[in-house]
């Protein structure tokens, strides 16, 4: 099954519930349905739930999504902790899914998957599985700036040439945002450790911010009419949006792109295991992860049968960044950007 058919299942209406807002009723009939907290695009999770309930009959019309921001994943999840409403959580960074393991709201997957994750993309005692990895960019309108006009590097968002002209995805909600704030903090903290240059760039960041979108597809959106020309997101996701028609090209920086392990996992004591079992078999076989890497630009954890020639021709430096280091500060990071330094430029 191609991207485009894929997508044609998704706007057919086949997937069963791929709702974006938070006020769809989780409680009544749990246990019949196959309910997962998930992060990814929605174009990918529309697609792989009709690719699912068609490779699963027994599952069509009985998977419901709830499509939220990474963090707002672990804060429903921690908050329905007593009566798990949800059975996956697919999509998160490294250090959601960390912290959900401290918290005790995962369960281990079939070992079967397990063994299909190399263990260097496994979190502790194998509680949740890096299913993809994502490559951090800036992102810009090509019809507002030429590739020459665009940012070449990080410290280039922090210039007056984009005074105003910088989109940002809400950062609290956001695993991607929350991800690239912590990078540029630990990047300017220095073998001291001290946040204070890195919150000096982001205050200098919020200064060029024109507006902080309340979601991904407003912020989409609003790049593509071409209110900010520039932004900053994962490559994979600006990737899809421009095939998709939007006005949106991905920009690696020069110094090297922060890369984060996103992740899938199998929430503890979720009403229905055997659904959750069957859907993490079929995200993490390898031909949904070839067809995940060939169609929809998934930068791929798992072994693949081929390589796909985006990924071949692409020529992403890695920012060395220290992510544990991060999760043992980054409470105290945005607490800290949260009160004084957004909305303050």
């Amino acid at each position: 099954m191609r991207r485009r058919d894929w997508l044609g299942l998704a706007s057919a209406g086949l997937v069963s519930l791929p709702l974006a807002g938070c006020g769809l009723d989780l409680t009544a009939s749990s246990k019949d349905y196959l309910t997962i907290y998930g992060a990814r695009p929605e174009a990918i999770n529309e697609g792989v739930i009709a690719a699912f309930e068609e490779a699963h009959p027994e599952w069509r019309g009985k998977v419901r999504i709830l499509t939220m921001g990474a963090q707002d994943v672990l804060a429903r999840v921690g908050a329905e902790k007593a009566r798990p409403q949800a059975d996956v959580w697919w999509g998160g960074t490294q250090q959601q899914f960390d912290q959900a393991v401290a918290d005790e709201l995962l369960e281990p997957a079939p070992r079967d998957v397990v063994r299909r994750v190399p263990e260097e993309f496994r979190g502790q005692d194998d509680l949740w599985l890096g299913e993809m990895r994502v490559v951090l960019v800036m992102v810009y309108n090509p019809e507002m700036l030429s590739p020459e006009q665009a940012p070449q590097d990080w410290d280039d968002l922090v210039t007056s040439t984009f005074r105003g002209d910088i989109l940002i995805r809400d950062v609290a909600a956001s695993g991607t945002m929350r991800s690239i704030y912590c990078a540029m903090i630990w990047r300017e903290a220095g073998a001291g450790g001290d946040p204070g240059p890195g919150y000096d760039w982001l205050r200098r960041l919020d200064a060029n911010t024109k507006a902080y979108t309340a979601n991904p597809n407003d912020l989409y959106l609003r790049v593509h009419r071409q209110e900010a020309a520039v932004t900053v997101w994962n490559l994979q996701d600006t990737l899809v949006q421009a095939d998709l028609g939007m006005s949106m090209r991905p920009v690696i920086p020069a110094s090297g792109s922060p890369m984060v392990t996103d992740g899938v996992g199998k929430i503890r004591n979720g009403p229905n295991p055997r659904g959750a079992d069957a859907f993490l078999r079929f995200l993490m076989s390898p031909d949904i992860q070839q067809l995940l890497a060939d169609d929809f630009y998934q930068y791929p954890t798992l072994p693949l049968q081929r390589t796909p020639r985006w990924l071949e021709e692409l020529d992403v430096k890695e920012m060395t960044v220290d992510w544990d280091e991060i999760n043992r500060h980054q409470d105290d990071w945005f607490a800290y950007w949260a009160e004084n330094i957004q909305n303050q430029g």
